[in-house]
């Protein structure tokens, strides 16, 4: 059993199972030996996340999911031994990728795990800045996805990619 402490904040009591959204951040850590750390997932509205790219990317427009790292977050307090290692936040933006998912014919509770994985990985250093970068992250995206049965539609692929 680990310690880890996931919470899930449904700022707009959008339809979503909070119990798988904790699997796959829990599968996310647990992959890369991060098992007792600790995230934040907030499911938002479109508008919320929009106008958090813009202050923290420079980026004006909607967007699925942001991560913001704990990095500079200290460690846990010596008198709280077993509190879990704080590694960040994710934003989801439900309606955006309730209309993506919609868009595309996927399924919204499979699309939702994807980005859990994606900003989870975020969170533990994973980039997709560079092909090689991008590579690394959609093998990992891809093997957890799998392993919590997401639609192997709904996974990105990458052309070229090796199944090894």
């Amino acid at each position: 059993m680990t310690n880890e402490a996931i919470e899930i904040q449904n700022d707009g009591g959008y339809p979503v199972s909070a119990d798988a959204l904790i699997d796959a951040a829990r599968a996310t850590l647990a992959q890369h030996n991060a098992a007792g750390c600790s995230l934040t997932l907030v499911i938002s509205d479109s508008a919320t996340v929009q106008d958090l790219n813009r202050q923290f990317r420079g980026v004006d427009a909607p967007t699925d999911v942001l991560s913001f790292p704990a990095d500079d977050m200290p460690p846990a307090p010596d008198d709280v031994p077993d509190s879990p290692r704080y590694v960040g936040d994710i934003i989801i933006a439900y309606p955006y990728t309730a209309a993506a998912a919609q868009r595309a014919g996927h399924d919204i509770a499979g699309t939702l795990t994807l980005l859990t994985v994606h900003g989870t990985l975020h969170l533990l250093g994973f980039d997709h800045d560079t092909d090689a970068n991008r590579a690394v992250m959609w093998r990992h995206q891809r093997d957890i996805c799998a392993a919590l049965g997401v639609a192997e539609a709904i996974i990105p692929t990458l052309e070229g990619l090796d199944d090894d």
